[in-house]
């Protein structure tokens, strides 16, 4: 049976490595990468939704709901992944998964969340994560709604914010990624790599 399962893209970052601005709304293909994200994630998906801080509305076209962190600071994606497990919980109690990926990620697999959840429930694990070219990506990964009190003891009361430090606590699935003809997990933080992007877009 195919767990229904929340898509939550994260773009709370502040993309300093990019300038500033939004990395999600920058073009690869002349399509931006959070269009790309989403038709990526919503054939595998119950649903949808955007983690987002600032003015929502900068993303209305795409017709997602936006959440902001509600944990002060830029605590980073830790946050974002809380923001996501208890909007769903708040909005969509029937769906008790959260797969979360990188809203600046051009190139996002269509297996992912049937693959996580396969390794999860193979392994008898807690989570699952993503993983490709030898390295583990932590902000992609799948989450049970139901861990969202211990996630936000684990970022208010002990202030942690790395992700594989708050994940190590639990027993993960890892699943790996080929990474030809290209890196599904790729994402576009500088301007090099934006154009990176590209070249890897026209070539496919």
């Amino acid at each position: 049976m195919r767990e229904a399962t929340l898509g939550l893209l994260l773009a709370g970052g502040l993309a300093r490595r990019m300038g500033g601005g939004d990395k999600p709304m920058a073009q690869v293909g002349g399509v931006p990468i959070l269009q790309r994200c989403i038709d990526a994630m919503r054939p595998q998906c119950a649903a949808l939704a955007l983690n987002a801080n600032g003015e929502a509305s900068r993303f209305a076209a795409f017709g997602l709901p936006v959440i902001a962190d509600d944990v002060p600071g830029f605590a980073g994606p830790l946050a974002g992944v809380l923001a996501g497990l208890d909007w769903c919980a708040a909005h969509r109690p029937e769906i008790a998964w959260v797969a979360s990926v990188a809203a600046d990620s051009p190139f996002l697999p269509t297996d992912l969340v049937a693959r996580l959840h396969g390794a999860r429930v193979a392994q008898g694990a807690r989570l699952a994560c993503a993983a490709s070219d030898g390295h583990t990506h932590p902000p992609i990964g799948l989450w049970p709604v139901e861990l969202r009190a211990e996630l936000r003891h684990a970022l208010v009361v002990e202030d942690i914010r790395k992700i594989d430090r708050f994940t190590a606590r639990y027993a993960i699935a890892t699943v790996a990624w080929a990474t030809e003809p290209v890196d599904p997990f790729f994402n576009a933080n500088t301007p090099e790599e934006l154009m990176e992007a590209n070249r890897i877009a026209a070539a496919l």
